[in-house]
């Protein structure tokens, strides 16, 4: 990013290695190798040696913020058609701790980053919330080193992958039996769904659906089918009664 100066960290010799085979795994080279280390630097490694060394926090509030323009961006450009609410899930699930650390673990992230010793041997590289933040640190660091255009390609060929497991549907709790297994304890009766109605050419047709529960309306939730419609009715209901 022009006029960023990183912030000096010395690359530690042991670790340049290792950081060389993560730029292979993830695909990405970086220009300024002291972004990549300070987005690999966690807390505790950086509070071990030098408390003046710099550790990955500011680089991951960075990172957060472009990870999720970019997302928000495909997914507006991936499903022209669907609801503001529809997209919102979907984002929510690609950015959550367990989709990133997820595809922290599949890019070597876990191998890579800089723990201290006692992290460590706590089992810190297999932490979803060290991958995670980690995973968002990196992609604020190729930001700055590379620019928004590089860090978009980047993004979105790692997160492709977890979008495509939304719309398989493969993340998703079978909500329909959560909900009828609690309607069923709590009330003694079963959830009724019904379409409310149905828009779109017949390609490409949305249906809203809602779901009645002893007496209260859910929804109505919009998917590409019935199907998807009444499990997003489902989802609503559960998760409301769920807090109640």
């Amino acid at each position: 990013m022009r006029g960023y100066t990183p912030q000096r960290c010395a690359v530690p010799n042991d670790t340049k290695d290792r950081l060389k085979q993560f730029e292979r795994r993830a695909g990405v080279r970086f220009r300024k190798r002291e972004h990549l280390v300070v987005a690999l630097s966690h807390r505790s490694y950086a509070n071990e040696g030098n408390r003046s060394r710099p550790n990955n926090e500011r680089l991951e509030f960075l990172g957060d913020s472009v990870l999720g323009l970019v997302v928000a961006e495909y997914l507006y450009a991936r499903y022209p058609d669907n609801p503001e609410g529809d997209l919102a899930r979907i984002k929510s699930y690609v950015v959550s701790e367990d989709s990133l650390a997820e595809v922290a673990r599949r890019i070597g992230l876990n191998d890579a980053v800089l723990l201290g010793r006692g992290e460590q041997s706590s089992g810190g590289r297999d932490k979803k919330a060290i991958l995670s933040d980690a995973l968002e640190a990196v992609i604020g660091a190729y930001y700055l080193d590379r620019g928004f255009s590089a860090v978009r390609r980047l993004v979105r060929r790692l997160l492709a992958p977890q979008v495509d497991s939304v719309e398989e549907n493969a993340h998703r709790r079978d909500y329909k039996s959560l909900l009828q297994h609690l309607v069923q304890r709590r009330f003694h009766s079963y959830p009724r769904y019904s379409v409310d109605r149905k828009s779109g050419p017949d390609h490409a047709r949305t249906y809203w659906v809602s779901v009645e529960v002893d007496g209260t309306k859910y929804g109505p939730q919009a998917g590409r089918s019935k199907k998807d419609a009444e499990r997003m009715a489902a989802r609503d209901a559960y998760d409301s009664l769920s807090e109640s």
